[in-house]
């Protein structure tokens, strides 16, 4: 069973910096890709970045600012988050597609629990 554990959220003030970690633990053979959405109150959930081996997208709201990442070594992805703006705040998810040593013809996606953050003006 793979799970993901989320941490680096929290209140920051406008134009301060945050970096989310995302840690994933269980038999992970590879980490195909890999995404950070996002969901304010009465939003819907959007994609704020993803990457896919060599190719990275980011949503136009944080173009600039934001910058996904990983570490394979340690099975983590990060979201580095700099020049905040209130607009960003929402809960935080990270999302991985993997390989699982049962079933390698397949990919399989996780899900972070959410981490808060909450950007002040």
């Amino acid at each position: 069973q793979v799970q993901l554990v989320e941490s680096g959220g929290g209140l920051v003030q406008a134009g301060g910096s945050l970096r989310l970690s995302c840690a994933a633990s269980g038999s992970i053979v590879s980490i195909n890709s890999m995404g950070w959405y996002r969901q304010a109150p009465g939003k819907q959930r959007e994609l704020v970045a993803s990457a896919r081996g060599d190719t990275t997208t980011y949503a136009d709201s944080v173009k600039g600012r934001f910058t996904i990442s990983r570490d394979n070594a340690k099975k983590s992805v990060y979201l580095q988050m700099n020049s905040l703006k209130p607009e960003d705040t929402a809960v935080y998810y990270c999302r991985i597609w993997v390989q699982i040593p049962m079933a390698l013809s397949s990919e399989f996606t996780y899900w972070g629990q959410g981490t808060q953050v909450t950007v002040s003006s």
